[in-house]
């Protein structure tokens, strides 16, 4: 079994389920839910067992799909956060059912599926159109996802301000794709990587086309100065949606930058100089922007995503690293390394919010006030995953900062 037969078997379970919640309204939410953890349980127990090698990818496939060693990762990471998302969302029933239209959220189960297929096709994409088309499905249905509590007025504000405000980006990042395409004659990562390198494009057209990509995935990723809908959106929805928003859009993201960077900085590069100097400065403010607006937040989830906004600053520092290799990881191996660790962490502390959530406490930083008294697990847990997100020496996130 190939890998394109698990993405397209992902995709398939989730369209399924759309039309399952929509043919049979009276299905109960823990049916659908069990189905959609266990669809990607089997995609997640299928994918460790095939055959991970292009050769096995059928040749209409093959064109626009490659499996290295940074596909194989994101593949695998994409799994699991799916897998985590939806229990997540199982967790939140008892709250989630308070703000969804009778209480259904059947759709909230089912687009993760497709979510999850669209960020593996995203991770093995040899070119920008696929690229485009892989991000625009997971987008898409991050917008009904953000939206999808539909009876809480600041969730539908969310999903309006990341609606239009994703639209704009994929205006923008469509413009980049053609500049690079006028620029370079090519729209593969392998061919624009050698029009960079032999000296025969634009100089001046490159560097645009550089920053309408740039421009148009920082938003993906959250990163600044495109980084104006975090705050809102991630306080506005869901608290599973939040924990996929943070942790999947971000690494589908990186991905594309990464192989992205690479072609635009391979060695003989007319731009190299520049779109590292462009990196560096745009990581730097990134990260001041998540950082100092943080200290003054009292909303938790607030106070979360400007942390979100820092670790994508911290991401493209890392993807500004070209040539230097540290404790025999790469540029690319950092960033997997570093997402690595935020996921767990990540899905902890959002998971000890959604217990308190769901004991209608948890929206505030004061509502934590003697929580350790309360209750000595959960305190723990949560002083553990913040300590992570911090950075604080001897734990995960220490380490992938230190890496950076």
């Amino acid at each position: 079994m190939s890998v394109f037969t698990i993405e397209a078997f992902l995709a398939l379970a989730g369209m399924v389920l759309l039309l399952v919640e929509a043919f049979f309204p009276k299905i109960s939410l823990k049916t659908l839910g069990t189905a959609a953890i266990g669809s990607a349980v089997v995609a997640f127990f299928l994918y460790l067992g095939c055959n991970k090698d292009t050769s096995a990818l059928p040749g209409f496939v093959a064109a626009w799909h490659q499996l290295d060693t940074l596909a194989i990762f994101y593949k695998g990471f994409a799994l699991v956060t799916t897998i985590l998302v939806l229990w997540l969302l199982l967790i939140c029933s008892p709250y989630l059912k308070r703000f969804t239209v009778d209480g259904k959220f059947g759709e909230m189960l089912a687009l993760p599926l497709i979510v999850c297929a669209g960020m593996m096709w995203m991770a093995s994409a040899k070119d920008l159109v696929t690229v485009f088309v892989s991000l625009e499905l997971v987008t898409v249905s991050f917008y009904v996802l953000v939206a999808a509590t539909r009876k809480s007025v600041i969730s539908l504000e969310a999903g309006v301000k990341y609606l239009i405000l994703g639209a704009l980006s994929t205006g923008i990042l469509v413009f980049g794709i053609a500049w690079i395409y006028g620029a370079t004659g090519s729209l593969s990562f392998e061919g624009i990587a050698a029009a960079c390198a032999n000296g025969g494009s634009n100089k001046t057209a490159l560097l645009f086309a550089t920053a309408f990509l740039l421009a148009g995935m920082g938003f993906k990723v959250a990163m600044a100065p495109f980084q104006m809908w975090v705050p809102d959106v991630y306080q506005g929805t869901s608290i599973p949606v939040t924990t996929f928003l943070s942790v999947g859009s971000k690494a589908a993201g990186f991905i594309v930058l990464t192989r992205l960077i690479d072609a635009l900085t391979v060695h003989g590069s007319l731009i190299r100089d520049e779109v590292i100097l462009m990196l560096v400065g745009l990581g730097a403010i990134t990260v001041l922007v998540g950082s100092l607006p943080a200290i003054f937040q009292t909303s938790v989830k607030r106070m979360l995503a400007y942390s979100s906004i820092s670790h994508a600053g911290f991401l493209v520092l890392a993807l500004a690293s070209r040539d230097s290799v540290r404790f025999d990881l790469s540029a690319g191996g950092i960033v997997a390394f570093y997402l690595a660790t935020y996921l767990p962490m990540t899905v902890l502390g959002f998971l000890g919010i959604a217990i308190m959530r769901i004991q209608g406490q948890g929206e505030e930083i004061q509502d934590f006030t003697g929580l350790a008294k309360r209750s000595p697990l959960l305190a723990t847990m949560l002083t553990i995953a913040f300590a992570s997100l911090a950075g604080l020496p001897l734990t995960a996130g220490f380490l992938g900062k230190m890496f950076v």
